[in-house]
């Protein structure tokens, strides 16, 4: 993360800073904290069925909603609810393990487009655009997501830039970013070039935090807040870099979630 006291504060009076969730909230208010260093937001909301101890410290609002208790639910509530808490141009959505970068690498021509987010290297149709974890979105993009017809699934980005992305463009004339612009805003699964605004995955936060930091960040969240397959991610960035103490946590993580598949 970058913290240069001498460059410019940016304004975005535009975009509210926002963050969808029942887990992780102590984690999740550093992200929107390490969101904030050196940009000024419209707004900052925290949208959760359960209260942070600290709220107000830069800006930070608070504001219940129902429980998001699983995958579908957040996803339903993102393309169903979300619109209804926003009311400038755009939305950064942020969660605990995505987080703005560099403040510095803002483009005013990221508010060009309706969506933008890490692009998929797993997929080559050019529907590629991308992550919802660490996204940009329009406002009248989350209005329109509230035609589509999600069955519960997929994950909300997913059917968004997939599944009714060819909608949205006809019907809404939405605009997604092209590829080589997502690659400026965040990465995720493809590598990192130190040129990004963002990030999001938590398999990457080792090498954004440290091991010393991402291993105390791990102590802070409830066993369940991470899945099998970032589990195993981490367990290869761990033997990779020689830390056999991450390596095993990793471990008994795989096993868990194994068992919450069950």
């Amino acid at each position: 993360m970058t913290d240069s006291r001498d460059s410019p504060i940016i304004d975005l009076p535009d975009v509210t800073l926002v963050a969808a969730t029942s887990v992780a909230l102590d984690a999740t208010l550093a992200a929107m904290r390490a969101s904030s260093i050196r940009i000024r937001f419209g707004r900052s909301l925290l949208l959760s069925d359960v209260p942070p101890d600290t709220v107000t410290e830069n800006g930070i609002e608070w504001r219940e909603i129902a429980p998001l208790r699983s995958r579908e639910a957040y996803s339903r509530f993102m393309l169903r609810d979300l619109a209804e808490h926003i009311h400038t141009s755009h939305v950064l959505c942020v969660q605990w393990d995505g987080f703005v970068l560099d403040a510095s690498r803002w483009e005013s021509a990221f508010l060009e487009y309706d969506y933008i987010g890490a692009p998929w290297p797993h997929f080559s149709d050019g529907h590629d655009v991308g992550n919802g974890g660490f996204s940009l979105r329009s406002r009248r993009l989350l209005e329109a997501c509230a035609t589509i017809d999600h069955d519960g699934r997929m994950s909300e980005d997913v059917t968004i830039c997939r599944q009714a992305r060819a909608m949205l463009e006809k019907r809404y004339g939405m605009r997604f970013a092209p590829a080589e612009v997502a690659r400026r805003f965040a990465y995720e699964r493809c590598p990192a070039h130190g040129v990004e605004f963002g990030f999001h995955g938590v398999f990457n936060m080792p090498d954004i935090l440290g091991a010393r930091r991402f291993r105390a960040l791990l102590e802070s969240l409830d066993r369940d807040v991470i899945g099998l397959r970032e589990a195993r991610d981490l367990r290869w960035w761990a033997i990779r870099h020689l830390d056999p103490v991450l390596a095993w946590k990793m471990v008994w993580q795989a096993r868990n979630a194994r068992r919450r598949r069950r």
